[in-house]
């Protein structure tokens, strides 16, 4: 592939395989990679942003940090898609609850990523882009969990470019409207998808919830989300 390796990513053409898991948290990246994946080897290093590649069941599988916020993922799932040859790029990320009946460590399935971004500005459209899932990952992934016994939510997530916002009521607006949980990075990834004729989902496990209180802690948050990753690795 053209444009290979780039400043942010040290692999070399063929050392990426077709589908990535891809955590905001690149320690996430290596403890999946030393738990799931045979043979793993290390592709990246560049930035501290670790990149793996091995096999799950027998299929190749690479698992690589993608960062915090639109920028920061879509710098590197960008790069997967159209430098990489990568075709599916699955997120397993953390997210904050906010609808009711959505607590710490439930699994949730991104249907669509409402987003306060101007990330779609690049496109220049003449109206407002849906960033939605794509429906095969999905319903694959819905049929997954119920095999492996994982209670999934499904629906809406808001993907926020502001981690401390200034406006205090935001997230009970978004929850009016039926979203169920915040996060940061799920639409950059959605639309680069779109755009690249590729295929994403965003799978995330709840790790707080505002309005409640509930939280993980960060070793929890690194190492704790196992059935999400488990449904993940299924998709590949």
């Amino acid at each position: 592939m053209p444009n290979v390796p780039t400043p942010h990513n040290g692999a070399k053409d063929g050392e990426i395989a077709k589908t990535v898991l891809m955590p905001g948290d690149p320690l996430r990246a290596k403890y999946i990679a030393e738990k799931y994946l045979k043979n793993a080897v290390c592709f990246n290093t560049v930035r501290n942003m670790l990149g793996f590649t091995g096999t799950y069941q027998g299929r190749p599988v690479s698992v690589m940090g993608g960062g915090m916020g639109m920028p920061s993922v879509g710098i590197y799932t960008y790069e997967l898609f159209n430098f990489y040859g990568v075709d599916n790029i699955i997120r397993v990320g953390s997210a904050g609850g906010i609808a009711d009946g959505v607590h710490v460590k439930d699994v949730v399935a991104a249907v669509g990523a409402c987003t306060d971004s101007n990330y779609a500005a690049q496109y220049r459209l003449p109206g407002t882009f849906a960033p939605t899932a794509d429906y095969g990952l999905l319903s694959r992934a819905v049929e997954n969990a119920k095999k492996l016994g994982i209670s999934a939510k499904v629906g809406n997530v808001l993907s926020s470019d502001a981690f401390y916002s200034d406006q205090e009521d935001a997230l009970k607006l978004w929850r009016k409207m039926g979203v169920l949980a915040v996060e940061m990075e799920a639409a950059a990834l959605y639309m680069n998808a779109a755009r690249a004729g590729k295929h994403a989902l965003c799978l995330l496990t709840i790790s707080d919830c505002p309005f409640t209180g509930e939280s993980l802690s960060a070793a929890e948050r690194e190492t704790g989300f196992t059935k999400m990753m488990e449904l993940a690795l299924s998709l590949a």
